[in-house]
């Protein structure tokens, strides 16, 4: 399988000590940071002032999760900001052919993100112009969650998708991911992962990285 990256989630950080925080998971491949509206998720997290601030002062590559509604409109001004990858939901973008032009054009990759009752198929022929497409294995909106085994073929039929497809499209995987889970999930074709807790539930956050790591390439 493709090399894969681990994407501590901060939605489990001390939101009063983030700077701490990110110094607490150095060898991660990137921060994962959701950005929920209260719209398209029941649940308010961070906007974009405070992005720009992390991104600001972190030393890894952000990678943002936008769980909003209407992204066509704020999505770009993540990319503006510098950050290394802006994803955002299919269901809730109007073009996202175009969303996903313009967050290129504008320095950023460009994901995708389905929730876990939003088939596939009706958008692989996107992919083209994707850099990664993000299944949801848990329902978006608050952190925590078990893992949807349900999900799994999805994460299949994507992988093998792109695998037939030649392109170089990541599929990440958020939600529920353990030691355990992450095994599953990369048998089926993920190769980059969002944990939270179980980044941030751990004495030792970086210690928890490098084992959901070697979970995931013992897989």
């Amino acid at each position: 399988m493709a090399q894969c990256c681990i994407h501590p989630s901060i939605l489990s950080a001390d939101f009063v000590n983030l700077e701490a925080e990110l110094r607490k998971i150095s060898s991660a491949d990137a921060v994962h940071v959701d950005v929920m509206d209260n719209h398209f998720v029941p649940n308010l997290t961070i906007g974009l002032p405070v992005v720009e601030r992390i991104q600001e002062i972190s030393r890894l590559p952000l990678d943002a999760h936008l769980m909003i509604a209407d992204p066509d409109r704020w999505a770009p001004a993540y990319a503006d900001a510098g950050l290394d990858s802006v994803t955002f939901h299919v269901e809730a973008a109007a073009a996202p052919v175009r969303l996903a032009r313009e967050l290129r054009k504008r320095g950023a990759k460009a994901g995708m993100a389905l929730k876990p009752g939003t088939a596939v198929e009706p958008y692989l022929d996107l992919l083209p112009e994707m850099d990664m497409l993000l299944i949801m294995t848990v329902e978006p909106g608050f952190g925590g969650q078990a893992f949807l085994d349900v999900t799994l073929p999805k994460i299949r039929r994507a992988a093998s998708a792109i695998a037939g497809s030649g392109l170089p499209v990541a599929i990440q995987v958020d939600g529920g991911v353990t030691e355990e889970t992450i095994q599953r999930a990369a048998e089926a074709g993920a190769n980059v992962f969002v944990a939270g807790s179980a980044v941030y539930g751990a004495e030792d956050p970086d210690a928890a990285i490098s084992a959901l790591r070697k979970s995931a390439e013992t897989a």
